[in-house]
């Protein structure tokens, strides 16, 4: 487990100190009738017929949608593989080793328009390139995705690719890959309770990195709770570190009626609107070489059009490195 190493700046002001009370740590929804793995088990998500049924085909089943053209991609955005009506809001750190990062997000259920659609909240461990075929990404958060699981619940995910999402990787355990060694964490499991807006305030706390000794990349929920790994062998350019990291969210805009969709991203707020009502992702850190977690100073924001989904970021003694994020989807000035 990295070591944390305190950095400081100067007090920030905000009403995310003031509002800290309210702000809760979220589980799993499994849990509440007292379920629980027999020692020396997992937890796996029970696919079913209808689930493989909503898919495209049985070869996309449990994949991200394959990137249409990985050479129209923003200039301004090399750390994303824009395209297929994907959209994002992201915060971005890149050009330097990395080994690991981690933050707590949000946890909001925010609506989709269509079923082939999701909204997602995550951290990318991203090395390779981004406008070739051998894009290297582990990535793990919340998502809605009415296609892959057939609702509109929050579920914690996992995904990796070594090929921009071409042939290789999947989500959660629906591929071999991700290796779970925890009992008590389900992969693709309904997160609750979910956030409400001007209640409490709930989130999760996900640290991705790499151990220094054996190189497998590990995954911790919530409070240093070891879920499971990525074998390096998996990967190419992820054997060694990582070159970029991001952090927020991601939506599928089909444009099914031929317009905007109306698909939210993180709570469906803009960020002014400010604690409670939109989204955040807080305390965000970056693993160095010397396997040590340090705040993230050094970070560009990047959302393609902020008319449907925004982003700011600031800092505080207690938030550390933040964000709000996400917006509606379609409205008068998104279209």
């Amino acid at each position: 487990m990295p070591k944390v190493r305190t950095m400081m700046k100067g007090d920030g002001v905000g009403d995310e100190k003031s509002s800290n009370e309210a702000v809760k740590g979220a589980w799993q929804m499994w849990h509440q009738n007292g379920t629980r793995c027999p020692r020396g088990t997992v937890p796996i998500r029970r696919s079913t017929v209808h689930d493989v049924l909503r898919a495209k085909s049985l070869f996309d089943f449990g994949k991200k949608q394959r990137r249409v053209s990985l050479t129209t991609r923003r200039t301004d955005a090399p750390d994303v593989v824009s395209g297929n009506g994907h959209e994002h809001a992201i915060a971005y750190t890149g050009a330097q080793e990395v080994y690991g990062a981690k933050a707590t997000i949000n946890v909001w259920d925010p609506s989709i328009q269509v079923v082939n659609e999701f909204s997602l909240s995550q951290i990318w461990i991203l090395s390779g390139s981004f406008d070739g075929s051998d894009l290297n990404s582990i990535e793990a958060g919340w998502q809605v995705s009415p296609e892959l699981y057939g609702d509109s619940r929050p579920r914690l995910f996992t995904y990796w690719t070594t090929d921009s999402y071409q042939a290789t990787g999947c989500y959660n355990l629906l591929c071999s890959g991700f290796v779970q060694t925890n009992s008590r964490i389900a992969i693709g499991a309904a997160i609750s309770p979910a956030s409400s807006v001007s209640e409490n305030q709930y989130d999760i706390t996900i640290l991705i990195w790499k151990d220094p000794k054996l190189g497998n990349w590990w995954m911790s929920f919530g409070d240093n709770t070891l879920v499971g790994y990525w074998p390096a062998e998996l990967f190419k350019h992820l054997a060694n570190h990582a070159t970029m990291v991001e952090w927020g969210g991601e939506v599928v805009n089909t444009r099914a009626n031929g317009e905007h969709t109306s698909t939210q991203m993180g709570s469906g707020h803009f960020v002014d609107d400010g604690f409670g009502k939109a989204s955040y992702f807080r305390n965000l850190e970056i693993v160095g070489a010397d396997n040590s977690l340090s705040s993230v100073h050094d970070m560009s924001t990047l959302a393609e059009n902020t008319n449907c989904y925004n982003i700011k970021s600031s800092y505080n003694n207690l938030w550390g490195t933040y964000f709000y994020y996400g917006g509606p989807g379609n409205n008068p000035q998104c279209r």
